[in-house]
């Protein structure tokens, strides 16, 4: 019997996105982006774009107001991280979120309707926000799944990416720093601490791949955390659970390699969403 392979599936999903979308724009003119899609926020994926002082926050793309909440408004007590926030449905299960509000603003004066560019309130601090800005995610019900708004918004400042390190860390736990005259024959976890852009602001990668040997051991891509069973999971190869992707802190596992005796060379390629790479080897011998 023919089976679909799940990296196919999921390859045409992304071919799917409806077209329209592709000509949102971002929410906020003003604002500096902070945390980005993917970032690795303590073993926890950041699941939109965060910016710091976004001033008047509009709409990516024309949609039907789904959903206002002030903080406070609740019948619930609990706090909501996101604070006061607006939801926008763009039709084909695509909802676009727009949260940490000013609690001065008038959200009741949003229409129904919404044009694409239209004010819908002013960035502040609500929720869990520390500082003056806007939380933005992009959500598509019919796959379930959180969706990294720069493969659908053009990216008007490309970053270059950094690799900070890569480590080996055996079925045993023991920890080995790349690079290393020699290794141990056995399996391994590859970690990848890579970030784009400036150091001391750093912004989550697009994607990682790891090549053993001149073969694809890993391809880690950051567009899509799909919900399973009430679980996050990500496309490494295949999904993976993001808790196991996201648990070595900050970096990523990028992939599981089984080391032979021999020479082993093993690439690391970092790429942005605008596609600029930089990628390093690391030769060693298994032994």
């Amino acid at each position: 019997m023919f089976r679909f392979n799940r990296g196919i599936l999921f390859a045409l999903f992304l071919l799917l996105i409806p077209a329209f979308i592709f000509a949102m724009e971002w929410p906020t003119q003003t604002g500096v982006l902070t945390r980005n899609f993917g970032w690795n926020s303590g073993g926890t994926p950041h699941l939109g774009a965060t910016f710091a002082n976004a001033g008047v926050v509009t709409a990516a793309e024309a949609g039907e107001l789904l959903f206002v909440r002030r903080q406070g408004n609740s019948a619930s007590r609990l706090p909501s991280p996101l604070g006061s926030w607006v939801a926008l449905d763009h039709g084909d299960g695509l909802i676009s979120i727009y949260s940490r509000f000013d609690n001065n603003s008038s959200l009741s004066a949003i229409p129904n309707e919404v044009e694409r560019g239209q004010p819908l309130a002013q960035s502040g601090i609500s929720g869990w926000a520390t500082q003056n800005g806007l939380h933005f995610q992009l959500f598509d019900r019919f796959q379930n799944s959180w969706i990294n708004p720069s493969i659908i918004i053009r990216v008007n400042s490309p970053r270059i990416p950094a690799i900070l390190q890569v480590r080996l860390k055996s079925a045993s736990g023991e920890i080995i720093n790349l690079p290393e005259a020699s290794v141990r024959q056995g399996r391994y976890t590859v970690l990848v601490n890579a970030v784009i852009g400036n150091p001391n602001a750093p912004l989550a990668p697009f994607r990682i791949t790891s090549t053993l040997n001149g073969s694809v051991v890993g391809a880690l891509s950051f567009e899509t955390y799909f919900v399973r069973d009430g679980f996050l999971s990500v496309y490494r190869n295949g999904f993976v659970p993001v808790r196991r992707v996201h648990a070595p802190a900050p970096g990523f596992e990028a992939a599981e390699v089984w080391l032979a005796r021999g020479q082993a060379a093993l690439e690391i390629t970092v790429q942005d969403v605008s596609g600029i790479t930089r990628n390093v080897i690391h030769r060693f011998t298994v032994e």
